[in-house]
């Protein structure tokens, strides 16, 4: 009797595509990623492309899929309150960037938030699904400005070591970069939010 479900191989050849995908969105965002260039990273026909993820467009969505637990971000975050969660989050953080999968999926989504809307918006749910809660569980005034800011400087110091490539940043040794990124990230946590604060050319007691 002929076999039936789906053919030997499918799965692998699936995970493949998007590997090659991941790989190519990573490198040259959404608009510099090309279908016949996916299939050939894989080594399969463009045909089997469109056969699982039916567009380009699909095919990005699928990629994004995050290869890590966010759940496990928030909790090391919030663990022991707002005095450390600063320390830990760049900790998570660096972690995170030395595994090849989950730099690839920041990666492609950094590279193509300037340049398409779907990117930019996983950008944005980044912080609204994982840093935002954490920083409203730890009952942090100004909480949304708090992770906007510290996300900021995640997004930055990716860029400029992963990316751009910024000499010192790109040659930092991880333990010391860690510490300095938690120093930011800390900062934007802790450090008190006054009209002062946030007022250009103003110092605390208001003078120019």
């Amino acid at each position: 009797m002929p076999r039936t479900g789906r053919r030997p191989g499918a799965s692998r050849s699936r995970e493949q595509i998007l590997d090659a995908a991941r790989a190519a969105f990573a490198a040259g965002g959404f608009d510099g990623a090309t279908i016949r260039g996916i299939a050939a990273g894989a080594g399969v026909d463009p045909a089997l492309v469109y056969h699982y993820f039916g567009s380009k467009e699909h095919l990005f969505a699928a990629s994004l899929e995050l290869p890590f637990d966010p759940s496990v971000v928030i909790a090391a975050v919030m663990e022991g309150g707002p005095d450390r969660a600063g320390v830990r989050l760049a900790h998570v953080v660096m972690e995170l960037w030395g595994d090849p999968a989950t730099r690839s999926v920041f990666a492609s989504l950094v590279r193509s938030a300037t340049s398409d809307d779907r990117a930019a918006a996983a950008l944005r749910s980044l912080l609204e699904s994982i840093l935002l809660p954490a920083l409203r569980g730890l009952e942090l005034d100004d909480a949304g400005l708090r992770g906007a800011l510290a996300w900021s400087a995640i997004v930055g110091v990716f860029i400029g070591r992963h990316l751009v490539r910024i000499g010192p940043l790109a040659e930092a040794d991880a333990g010391d970069l860690e510490g300095l990124l938690a120093r930011v990230i800390q900062a934007a946590i802790s450090e008190p939010i006054s009209p002062a604060a946030v007022r250009p050319g103003v110092g605390p007691a208001g003078s120019r």
